[in-house]
């Protein structure tokens, strides 16, 4: 691959995945598609905007904390100064990937619980959120804020690159094991991810998280973990997504981003508890 065919690449498919202002060209869709394997690659860029966030707000916040106690006895610093950048960083990523896989995590719980795949499939698409929607995306994102308040800022610098590896990943899994519902952008994705160099995206995922949290015991058994996390939700997903639309779609693949990044996060925070 020339370098000005990497650049695009990597250009397109931030654009694709990422509301950044790239200047995208008409074919964005079809080379991000073209280059699903390197989803994990770009989630470890995405992954490291949201860290270096997250290390920004708690160092304002802190500040600010701090500050406010002065003035106002009592004011419970600590907890603030975690929940409040914890908050604040999973809106920042939801914001910058332009909540397109939240959406799809709305559609996921607003289609569940319906009698077949065309009523399912049909809401999806409507333009409502049901309460089953808004919970299971309230609930999932909820998570999310759990795992970042539990870790320290060095190490949830390092968690959030992780987690999205480990959601862009899961992406490429419930791309490569599952069928389509429909010929749409949802099955473009599919057919790629089906070829061999797919494979590719795990040994990528593998070769970045592993030196984030170092070659001892504890960061081999991290790393592993997170990635496995991300391996069998991403399968798993693959049922879900059969059992609710009768196939994989695009509300399906955006929902496993969300759903991957949360556990990943608590996973990351309980490991470190324990």
């Amino acid at each position: 691959m020339s370098k000005m065919k990497a650049i695009k690449t990597f250009r397109d498919l931030l654009s694709f995945l990422t509301v950044i202002p790239l200047g995208k060209t008409e074919d964005f869709i079809v080379t991000a598609a073209e280059a699903i394997f390197l989803f994990p690659v770009a989630g470890a860029f995405i992954g490291l905007l949201g860290a270096a966030y997250f290390v920004g707000c708690s160092y304002l916040t802190s500040h600010l904390f701090v500050f406010a106690n002065n003035i106002i006895p009592y004011t419970p610093v600590e907890f603030l100064s975690r929940l409040v950048p914890a908050v604040m960083t999973l809106a920042f990523l939801l914001v910058l990937t332009g909540l397109q896989h939240f959406d799809g995590l709305v559609d996921l719980g607003n289609a569940a619980g319906l009698r077949n795949a065309e009523e399912r499939r049909a809401v999806a698409h409507a333009w409502t959120v049901t309460y089953k929607g808004a919970i299971l995306a309230l609930f999932v994102e909820f998570i999310a804020v759990i795992g970042l308040f539990f870790l320290n800022w060095d190490f949830a610098f390092k968690a959030l690159i992780a987690s999205e590896v480990a959601a862009k990943l899961a992406m490429v899994t419930i791309a490569r094991f599952g069928q389509p519902t429909h010929k749409g952008l949802g099955s473009r994705f599919l057919s790629k991810a089906k070829q061999k160099r797919t494979v590719a995206a795990y040994f990528l995922a593998v070769i970045i998280v592993l030196p984030l949290f170092g070659f001892t015991s504890f960061g081999l058994v991290l790393s592993a973990g997170i990635i496995l996390t991300s391996v069998l939700l991403g399968a798993l997903m693959v049922r879900v997504a059969k059992n609710v639309f009768g196939g994989v779609s695009g509300d399906a693949i955006g929902a496993t981003n969300e759903i991957v990044r949360a556990a990943s996060l608590v996973f990351a925070a309980g490991v470190l508890m324990v």
